[in-house]
């Protein structure tokens, strides 16, 4: 019978010492998912937008009589559709690119 008391003593011990380690490995766990993700965030996302939105403003900038590299190719604008430009990369050849393929715009 004593042994049996000691056991379950030592059991009990056990438990209450084993219980707040486990609930503190649970806010650790989740300060450091929290830390992940803010410099993910800090680091990647934020300027991926911002950058983004620079792209998207030197796009919407684009103009008719505007010089810009489009595939790799240097031309002048000549109309501006919904998705796409034309441009004069030579007298009289015009070819029509989409605006994504807009890599810069010099104005003029």
């Amino acid at each position: 019978m004593e042994e049996t008391a000691v056991v379950e003593t030592v059991q009990t011990a056990t438990d209450a010492a084993t219980q707040p380690a486990q609930q503190g490995s649970w806010g650790g766990l989740l300060l450091y998912c929290l830390i992940v993700f803010a410099v993910i965030y800090l680091f990647m996302v934020r300027p991926n937008k911002r950058r983004m939105a620079e792209y998207q403003k030197m796009i919407d900038s684009i103009r008719v009589g505007n010089r810009i590299l489009a595939a790799g190719i240097y031309g002048v604008v000549k109309k501006i559709g919904e998705k796409t430009i034309e441009m004069e990369i030579a007298k009289g050849v015009v070819i029509e690119v989409s605006k994504n393929a807009v890599a810069s715009v010099e104005e003029n």
